[in-house]
């Protein structure tokens, strides 16, 4: 039985290569930076060398900003994901839609062969129950009805929402907060950080969290437990 806890997967990292340097013994690490200085970037650290690693989606429009990698084993791919935010006043919501469109259809084409595993910033807030202000946000990036049908539409394509496949009516778990009006204090948050699965391996899941004590951070981390 492998625990998925030894995958450890950082997204908008802000880093360039050559910034950073890591002495993780028995760690294999993946980055994938931004052309942009001090921009998105994500990484991954596992003890278990994949067979292959994938940076980005293949796709020139979305693979500039380090948003993707993905790891493939025998059995299933691991990704590590951190989608486009869009932005004040919705200024790149139109390129959000482009991404999600690709980035469902690079999803579909990996489960053709495998299981997939993906977790991030996905940043959108899917239910009401997801934040804790809903009605005051719905005009706003990562609560539009643009960006949340999308995110139905991935789990209508076979992939499962752990943390809600788990905890379907649980409110009040949030794994974002913004750092102004003592939005963590008060508990005024988001949850846009997700383990999703394709769900051929639901009957392999065995938790999900969110770890809100954690600090250091205006989000904090999420974990899913699964055997393969």
């Amino acid at each position: 039985m492998n625990w998925m806890l030894i995958f450890f997967c950082l997204q908008e990292t802000k880093l360039q290569e050559g910034q950073i340097e890591m002495d993780l013994p028995g760690y294999h690490q993946y980055w994938n930076y931004a052309e942009k200085k001090g921009y998105s970037g994500t990484a991954i650290f596992t003890k278990h060398e994949p067979l292959a690693v994938t940076y980005g989606m293949n796709h020139e429009a979305h693979d500039n900003e380090g948003r993707l990698i993905t790891l493939e084993y025998e059995d299933y791919y691991v990704i590590t994901c951190y989608t486009p935010n869009s932005q004040n006043e919705l200024k790149r919501l139109d390129y959000r839609m482009e991404w999600e469109d690709t980035f469902l259809a690079y999803l579909n084409s990996l489960k053709a062969n495998k299981s997939v595993i993906f977790c991030g910033d996905l940043n959108v807030a899917h239910q009401n129950i997801d934040l804790k202000n809903w009605k005051t946000n719905q005009k706003n990036a990562g609560f539009t009805p643009q960006e949340r049908e999308k995110f139905t539409v991935l789990l209508d394509n076979g992939y499962i929402d752990t943390f809600r496949y788990f905890y379907p009516e649980v409110t009040g778990m949030y794994s974002w907060w913004s750092y102004r009006f003592n939005a963590r204090k008060n508990n005024s948050g988001w949850r846009i950080d997700y383990f999703v699965v394709s769900d051929d391996l639901k009957e392999k899941l065995e938790d999900a969290k969110i770890w809100t004590g954690i600090t250091g951070s205006d989000h904090c981390p999420v974990e899913l437990d699964i055997s393969l």
